[in-house]
């Protein structure tokens, strides 16, 4: 019979994944903390681990390449070098499981899912640990943290991901309330956007986003901002806000959806023409142009960030017609800067001029 100690290691040794890492191999060993502590320096003999990230949130946009700073250092400082395990991964967002990002061991790393190949660590100085994001896509958007392993010790640091974009209010052709939850995704997605979050919702009420008809949300709530309480918004004895109707079912209930448009990095632009076209003649001159029609979100992106302004109404390609007043002026609509609209006129027998993007 095996003494009681030797049947629990036994059984250590066996666990599956104990000694193993995100595909690395983690020895515990003293010799694996480097080229010795020096001076007396073990990992618990007083010396404190320390992990720094950008305090502020960090703005970019899609397409864009952005690096996510991180640093780490020794309280007190310690005489020689160490090898330390980093690991960078994505916090849940709305329900949605944590991501492992990238993994580092030495000059050894691994990425992973839909980063590979998009990310890499940057030591471009001593200690630092930062990670650059590639070709930065609508979902990146949210918390990292940043992880320093040293022996049996390790201290992280969050940061936060921010992408400048515009959110907007959004209804199909057939009118108000008709998208359940996946509807609603899916029509976001055709405008070059995706659903927003309640916090990129809640900073564009900030802002003064003013919209009576509720929408879907990232996390399947679905919720509306007011600026202006008034009476059929809720009532004038409800302050300004964000009302929410809480989670609903994903498939019964039928809302709007409100949209987040992220910064392009293409041009939107009203087509010079010499006549107004229908729908069908309005994608043929953006083809001839060079370029094509114009989606939602590029047009509300374009507004939001590239001050596009211009008081002709034109057709956009999910077949709404609108345009973009940065700079109100008599003539040209609400005192108000915004992207007005004129919904979905007939496509065959009403004409408009057209809005194009060309991407860069």
């Amino acid at each position: 019979m095996k003494p009681p100690f030797l049947v629990l290691l036994l059984l250590l040794a066996c666990t599956s994944g104990l000694p193993f890492y995100n595909g690395f191999y983690y020895s515990n060993s003293p010799e694996s903390w480097g080229p010795g502590p020096g001076h007396g320096e073990g990992p618990f003999n007083g010396v404190k681990l320390v992990v720094e990230t950008a305090e502020e949130t960090l703005f970019s946009h899609r397409g864009a390449n952005v690096t996510l700073p991180c640093h780490y250092r020794y309280e007190p400082a310690l005489a020689s070098p160490r090898h330390v395990r980093i690991k960078w991964w994505k916090l849940s967002e709305n329900g949605a499981p944590e991501q492992d990002v990238l993994v580092a061991i030495g000059p050894s790393h691994r990425s992973f899912g839909d980063y590979q190949g998009r990310v890499h660590l940057r030591q471009d100085r001593e200690r630092e640990v930062s990670l650059e994001i590639r070709n930065l896509q609508q979902e990146d958007y949210g918390h990292y943290r940043c992880e320093v392993i040293d022996g049996l010790e390790d201290e992280s640091s969050v940061v936060e991901l921010e992408l400048r974009g515009v959110v907007f209010p959004y209804q199909p052709r057939q009118g108000r309330y008709r998208l359940n939850f996946h509807e609603a995704q899916r029509a976001c997605e055709e405008q070059g956007a995706g659903l927003a979050s309640f916090e990129q919702l809640f900073r564009a009420w900030e802002e003064g986003l003013d919209w009576c008809n509720a929408g879907w949300l990232q996390d399947a709530s679905v919720q509306y901002p007011i600026t202006l309480p008034r009476q059929p918004c809720g009532g004038l004895g409800l302050a300004p806000g964000v009302r929410s109707y809480g989670r609903l079912h994903r498939r019964l209930h039928r809302y709007d959806a409100f949209c987040f448009a992220a910064a392009l990095k293409g041009r939107v632009y009203y087509l010079e023409h010499p006549e107004k076209l229908t729908l069908t003649e309005a994608k043929a001159a953006c083809q001839e142009d060079g370029a094509q029609m114009a989606k939602v979100g590029q047009l509300f992106a374009a507004w939001k960030f590239r001050g596009l302004d211009c008081c002709d109404a034109g057709w956009l390609a999910d077949g709404s017609v609108r345009y973009p007043v940065a700079h109100p002026r008599p003539n040209c609509g609400s005192p108000e800067p915004g992207v007005r609209s004129f919904g979905f006129p007939d496509p065959q027998n009403h004409k408009y001029g057209v809005y194009c993007y060309r991407q860069s």
